[in-house]
């Protein structure tokens, strides 16, 4: 059989979450052909010698400024046409992050890196909508048992943004008094004895922090973080 040249890029769909605009993704509007002046995941290809992990590392910083601390692996898309320039098979990941903790800066092939409600997403290069979906899907089958919201929260936190979290995240209205005695009952949260900064009406909010160490403690017993 003939040889068929294959290149290999990945892609990132990194989410990020504040109380105020909700659930996002980042973007970059590509600087360059294909798809010039259109929004797309931010990516690129991996280099001779370099690992996946490096790649999608090294992409992210390039083109947004970033670094992610939580990343995993998605999905390869493989489709033959999902490239026009030639056949690309990329690697997609997704990550979380705290928003309030970085400032975005394009470069190299971006011309602009912003956030965007997943509820209101431009048109996206390439399969980019497929493999945001897949992502969105990924999250959300997996926040179900693994406490990885709380990447998404800064460190100190109130319980009402942790409710709205999971509400942005599952798409519909929780039962808050339910949610608050189970996820007290875990015992994965410190109450940090200090109240948020009283911003309207009603009482202000008890700040408590997530407590990875008796959470993987838990874990090893058996406990299942399900909410």
């Amino acid at each position: 059989m003939p040889r068929q040249d294959l290149s290999l890029t990945v892609d990132a769909v990194v989410f990020g979450y504040d109380a105020k605009d909700g659930l996002s993704i980042l973007l970059i509007k590509r600087l360059i052909k294909p798809f010039k002046g259109k929004w797309a995941i931010p990516g690129g290809f991996v280099l001779e010698g370099e690992s996946l992990e490096r790649a999608v590392e090294r992409e992210l910083k390039e083109e947004t400024g970033i670094k992610v601390n939580y990343l995993e692996q998605l999905y390869t898309f493989g489709q033959p046409n999902r490239d026009p320039r030639s056949r690309i098979v990329t690697v997609a990941y997704y990550g979380l992050i705290r928003r309030s903790n970085f400032e975005l800066h394009a470069a190299t092939d971006a011309e602009d890196a912003q956030w965007f409600s997943i509820a209101e997403l431009p048109q996206l290069a390439f399969d980019h909508q497929q493999i945001f979906e897949l992502a969105l899907d990924r999250l959300r089958g997996k926040i179900a048992y693994e406490p990885i919201g709380f990447e998404l929260l800064d460190e100190q936190f109130p319980l009402p943004d942790l409710y709205r979290l999971y509400e942005t995240l599952y798409g519909q209205k929780i039962d808050r008094r339910n949610f608050s005695k189970k996820i007290l009952q875990l015992d994965i949260l410190e109450d940090l004895n200090e109240f948020q900064t009283h911003t309207g009406r009603g009482r202000p909010s008890k700040l408590y922090r997530f407590n990875k160490k008796k959470y993987f403690a838990l874990k090893e017993k058996g406990m299942i973080f399900q909410i």
